[in-house]
Formats: C-alpha cells, sequence, structure tokens
C-alpha cells in the first residue's frame, strides 16, 4: 500500500504568507519565517520512513524567500499546483488530485505551519489508518495540523468546513464521521499563526532552520 505525506503550502512571498505575524516583523522577515517552516517540513516529510512526498503549491517560487533553495528541496517531491477560489477547495481539490494520480494511497496531510512535526508523528499517522478511515490531529487554537485519510477522496467533506474558526478542528471531524468514516485522535500540537507562537515553536526545535530564523528576526 503507497503511503504519502502531503504538504499544502504557500510560496513565502512577502506579503502573502503570515501575515498575522507582522507588524511584529515586516512582510519580508514573515516571509522568511514561513520559508524556514516549509524547508524543514519537507526535509521531514522526506525522512518520513516508507512514505513518498507530495507538495500542494499555491504560488510562485520565483517570487519567494529562499526560492531557489525550496526549488531544489522541492525537486525530491511530487510538486502539483493548488486549485480552488477558497482553502476549503483548495484542500478538497489537493487530495482530489492526489487521488487521481495514486488510487487508494493512504495519505497524510500536513501544511506549513507546523515545522517541529516528526517523522515518528508521520508515521505514526499513517500507521493508525490501519485502525481508523481517518485520523486527526487538532491545534491547540481550534484548528487542525493533520489530517490522514485511507481514501484521500474523503477530504470532500472539507469543502464544507469553515477554516480559521476555533471550532475547524471539531467541525472536521464532524463531517467526516458523517460520512461514515472512523475517525481517530492525534497528538495535539501548537501551530504557528502569531510571533509568540513562532517563539514557543522555535525552542521545541533548536538548531533547526526555523529556530535560527525566528532568533534572527527578533534581535
Amino acid at each position: 500500500m503507497k503511503r504519502i505525506v502531503l504538504v499544502v503550502a504557500k510560496a513565502p512571498v512577502p506579503g502573502r504568507v503570515k501575515t498575522r505575524l507582522t507588524p511584529a516583523v515586516t512582510a519580508r522577515q514573515a516571509a522568511t519565517i514561513a520559508a524556514a517552516a516549509l524547508l524543514d517540513t519537507v526535509d521531514t516529510a522526506l525522512a518520513t520512513p516508507g512514505a513518498e512526498v507530495a507538495v500542494a503549491l499555491h504560488g510562485d517560487l520565483r517570487d519567494a524567500v529562499h526560492g531557489g533553495e525550496l526549488a531544489e528541496l522541492l525537486g525530491a517531491c511530487e510538486v502539483f499546483p493548488q486549485r480552488g477560489n477558497d482553502f476549503p477547495a483548495r484542500l478538497a481539490n489537493a487530495h482530489a488530485d492526489l487521488a487521481a494520480r495514486h488510487a487508494e494511497a493512504r495519505t497524510v496531510q500536513i501544511g506549513m505551519d507546523t515545522p517541529q512535526v516528526t517523522t515518528g508523528l508521520l508515521a505514526g499517522a499513517l500507521d493508525r489508518l490501519d485502525a481508523y478511515h481517518a485520523v486527526l490531529g487538532h491545534a491547540q487554537d481550534g484548528g487542525w495540523w493533520c489530517l490522514g485519510l485511507r481514501d484521500p477522496r474523503a477530504a470532500g467533506a472539507l469543502r464544507a468546513v469553515p477554516t480559521s474558526r476555533a471550532d475547524t478542528g471539531a467541525r472536521t471531524a464532524t463531517a467526516l464521521a458523517r460520512r461514515g468514516h472512523t475517525v481517530g485522535t492525534l497528538p495535539e500540537m501548537s501551530d504557528v499563526d502569531t510571533l509568540a507562537d513562532a517563539h514557543r515553536v522555535a525552542t521545541l526545535i533548536p538548531g533547526s532552520r526555523f529556530a535560527a530564523a525566528v532568533t534572527e528576526v527578533s534581535r
């Protein structure tokens, strides 16, 4: 059975990513933090045993901070563009597009907001799909940081779930359950929305690109 880590990401272009970090930092500094988070996340995904990596990308790396380094790293991944008019649609379409390429592949999807993710967490999420149709890792702000699906087409349930709300995670679990999917849980994690979040996450991964970027912009 093919196992895939799907990273849903946005090109770290100043002014278009991590806008909630401003005005505490500049738009370029926010994009630098986002680029570091994406690089660390993809590195971890690529190191996950027994898994291939796909990246659904929104935006143009030619305009991004560390665009060259990102393009080189993403050369080891299957990269395809996001499509859809809003984020729930882009999420659902990313899974549908992946399913069209890899029928019945077990998939764990993450974003670029949890650079502290480990290979153990990703492999464990994939393993739990032996017991559940879906697994969900809730975020501390009420959203979710990870969605694992035995069948990626089940992500159609996401189209009706509003994002960036305190109940997004709960609504996602409910939407999946209403379609008849059993849903297991993963460890809760903090994602990076604010500069305080960034500092907190950076302490968990000293020596990472992300920690170095947060330290640099905070001087």
